[in-house]
């Protein structure tokens, strides 16, 4: 393990976050070890990881008894078990929270993705889990769909904060940030605390699963990080805007951009890929547990990611020359996307559900 490669992902700038989180992590010690021997500062979660995590071990099998002997049975049981593992996590990350004055050291979990459509429940949802938890460092995750938009900004304008999900081009990632701006300025018009904490989770390595069969060699595998590029040049345009700067001056946080899906899914290729090519500073990249080991083990970085503005530019208009429309596989992907997490959600459930009535 190279943690020297870690800790310079961090010196430039970009907060390394672990895309994982298991009951057996958290009881064996491995999240202490990579939060101190591997620079991790941050966790995140959605329903595929929980649904790995109580299919595929048997860390969960006594609460999952006890809860159920208790009446919970399916959603509820679940964010039971969850807030437990990610009340834990945050607590493991509370020295960097406070360290960092609230910028770094946070968990995220995720509302129903069944409400992914259903702005009054998904806000609803937020309120109640954030409360639960009764923990200042985790994130709900609302999904940057049209319909997420306006929970999003009413969960921010509650003082929640918000790790927006789901987002895969620059039209959906400024959409998420419009909604987050929108909500800290009503608090500052109601004489609220305009510090309410967000993040934009922009998805990089599906963009490059979905179009390698379509595209010619030179452009293939270049989607997903010139994406990446270009939301970086919107999201660094957008933090120095008159509107941004005069929000700085009410003392609100900026919402920061964060690089999510960014585990290697073509076996032929670098298995830190999107890790190496996206660093740049005041950003987040969250990456699963094999990526995160094995950039530890053989990583290497490359120019900062505020180099590549124009490249970006030229990949992305000889992609669209192909015969690749952006906006339309974008909005695609979104959709696909919260239909995954659906059907990970309904598996989670009978999983619990199917383990209650073994173990019983």
């Amino acid at each position: 393990m190279q943690p020297r490669i870690t800790a310079s992902l961090r010196a430039r700038g970009q907060s390394l976050w672990l895309d994982n989180i298991t009951r057996g992590m958290l009881d064996d010690g491995t999240l202490a070890r990579y939060i101190d021997g591997l620079s991790v500062t941050g966790l995140t979660s959605n329903p595929t990881i929980f649904n790995q995590a109580v299919k595929g071990s048997t860390f969960y099998d006594k609460a999952i008894v006890a809860k159920r002997a208790a009446g919970r049975t399916g959603e509820a049981l679940f964010f039971e078990l969850a807030i437990e593992d990610l009340a834990r996590a945050a607590d493991l990350f509370r020295p960097i929270h406070e360290r960092s004055g609230g910028v770094d050291g946070w968990v995220s979990l995720e509302v129903s993705p069944r409400l992914a459509y259903d702005t009054a429940s998904t806000l609803a949802a937020a309120r109640d889990l954030h409360a639960r938890a009764a923990r200042p460092n985790l994130f709900i995750k609302i999904p940057g769909t049209p319909a997420g938009l306006p929970a999003i900004e009413e969960a921010i304008f509650a003082g929640v904060p918000v790790n927006v999900t789901l987002l895969f081009t620059r039209d959906q990632y400024l959409a998420a940030a419009e909604a987050y701006l929108r909500g800290v300025e009503r608090r500052i018009d109601a004489g609220l605390d305009p510090r309410v904490c967000s993040v934009a989770s922009l998805f990089i390595s599906r963009w490059d699963g979905a179009t390698a069969a379509q595209l010619p060699e030179p452009l293939r595998n270049r989607l997903g990080i010139a994406v990446g590029q270009r939301c970086y040049q919107s999201y660094r345009d957008l933090l120095a805007s008159d509107r941004c700067q005069r929000l700085a001056n009410f003392g609100a946080w900026p919402q920061r951009l964060l690089f999510a899906s960014t585990g290697t899914k073509d076996k032929s290729l670098c298995d830190h890929l999107y890790i190496r090519s996206l660093a740049a500073p005041h950003t987040i990249n969250t990456m699963p547990e094999a990526t995160l080991l094995a950039f530890a083990d053989h990583g290497t970085l490359a120019d900062s990611l505020s180099s590549g503005g124009g490249q970006a530019e030229r990949v992305l208009f000889e992609i669209g020359r192909a015969g690749i429309d952006l906006a339309s596989l974008g909005d695609t992907l979104q959709s696909q996307g919260a239909e995954a997490f659906v059907k990970s959600w309904d598996e989670l459930l009978v999983v619990i559900e199917e383990k209650s009535r073994a173990l019983a």
